[in-house]
């Protein structure tokens, strides 16, 4: 009986190691066709999700509460599955190198663990080389196994988009990649338990592992690119927004616009191909121009929030400020590597004291990171600037109108700054309500 009818017949368990935004989902998915252990050192973040809570809002508490996946942070119970996805994070370091100590300590953790006759697949967003070359010799020097021999590895990249309810992991096609014929074929018919969308069968592990890292880059370089443009426009006095309405007209426009890229993938896997490439004495520069360039974005948008602020005669240090929106992105509570942190953090710079409102952020990782709480919504008032820095789902729904609500009432010579940075409102209608407005 191969891997995958074991695990059919629910002889064996399918196991997943870690449980944030990537793994929880894939282990959920699989926990509804296989008997499936969800594994994570955290046990803060084990006993959330047994008492029914999702705190990355991927999945929701009703469906957490009806898994029949097994949460745990015991790593033994590894020995029971012949089936191991790893999907642990793989950050940067401060000077943007690549951090492997989760996945080199995921791998250390599994090989202590490590049956006979496993399956291990990374998830991981890697540079090419490090499934093979760095966790394949740590999972045999902790096991005493032989790979290829005695256990099986493969790579299937991660391809989920936090807060995307349309795109899901079950209507994206899943990249999987096996050592050898036999190991492909059975991450093929384990992964198509739960894709419908099927998957794509890459001819290595190396190929698979350079995808995921180029699906991102490209990603990052168009962005950037329409940073720039935003950039020129904006010392141009042209509206980057109405000129990106103007090009979509055409077939072949790709749809991208300006913003503050972050999170923990398109502003982080760049980084990775960068590092290898200059490993091998290749200095990327397209790839790292685009990272500069997003990088910087922060620096600009707080710039032109200042400038805004003075030229509409408001007293930049006694300002009352609202940063709306803290996350990296719209609908998603992940904080990690958010430009609107940095935003907050170069205001910060110039003595100014901002005030955060984010609906989807969790208020204790907030008030433990930055050491101070978050203002809800309805709480929001006498504001001199408003910073729309993501653009939440319930920002959208609040109507123009009631904005004046949450602003300072003016003395005649002085304007109340209305920042938008994703475009949520209508420059025209918010310059027709007296706001001195600034975009992207």
């Amino acid at each position: 009986m191969d891997i995958f009818e074991r695990i059919l017949t629910k002889k064996d368990f399918l196991a997943v190691v870690g449980l944030g935004y990537v793994g929880l989902p894939v282990a959920v998915a699989f926990a509804e066709k296989v008997k499936t252990l969800g594994i994570d050192i955290n046990q803060e973040k084990i006993d959330i999700y047994k008492k029914g809570i999702d705190p990355t809002n991927e999945i929701g508490d009703a469906e957490i509460q009806r898994t029949t996946l097994e949460f745990t942070s015991d790593s033994t119970r590894l020995k029971e599955a012949s089936f191991i996805i790893v999907a642990v994070p793989t950050p940067v370091n401060g000077d943007k190198t690549p951090n492997l100590a989760p996945i080199i300590n995921a791998s250390k953790l599994i090989g202590r663990n490590l049956s006979q006759g496993t399956i291990v697949v990374f998830e991981s967003t890697v540079y090419p080389g490090v499934t093979e070359d760095i966790c394949t010799p740590i999972l045999e020097k902790e096991s005493g196994l032989v790979c290829g021999k005695d256990f099986k590895i493969g790579y299937s990249p991660e391809r989920i988009n936090p807060g995307d309810r349309l795109h899901t992991l079950k209507n994206i096609k899943k990249i999987v990649a096996g050592m050898d014929e036999e190991t492909l074929e059975s991450m093929a018919a384990v992964y198509e338990l739960i894709i419908q969308a099927g998957v794509y069968k890459a001819p290595s592990i190396k190929v698979a592992e350079a995808t995921k890292l180029a699906e991102n880059a490209q990603r990052d370089i168009n962005i950037a690119f329409m940073n720039e443009l935003a950039m020129a426009f904006d010392r141009m006095g042209i509206s980057t927004k109405e000129v990106i309405d103007a090009m979509n007209t055409k077939w072949n426009a790709l749809g991208f616009s300006p913003g503050l890229v972050g999170g923990h993938c398109i502003g982080v896997d760049p980084y990775y191909f960068i590092y290898q490439a200059e490993m091998l004495g290749y200095h990327s520069q397209i790839i790292a121009a685009g990272r500069k360039v997003n990088d910087n974005m922060a620096i600009f948008v707080t710039d032109n929030i200042i400038k805004k602020m003075i030229q509409s005669n408001v007293n930049v240090r006694k300002a009352t400020i609202y940063i709306m929106g803290i996350t990296f992105k719209e609908n998603c509570p992940d904080m990690r590597n958010s430009k609107a942190v940095e935003v907050c953090r170069h205001l910060s710079i110039y003595g100014i004291k901002v005030k955060v409102v984010d609906p989807i952020a969790d208020t204790a990782e907030f008030k433990k990171e930055f050491n101070m709480d978050l203002v809800d919504l309805k709480d929001v008032r006498n504001a001199d600037c408003l910073v729309f820095l993501v653009a939440h789902q319930q920002f959208k729904n609040l109507p123009l109108a009631d904005l004046k609500k949450l602003f300072k009432q003016q003395k005649s010579q002085t304007k109340n700054v209305f920042i938008d940075i994703k475009n949520i409102f209508e420059q025209k209608f918010v310059e027709e309500e007296g706001y001195s407005y600034w975009s992207l």
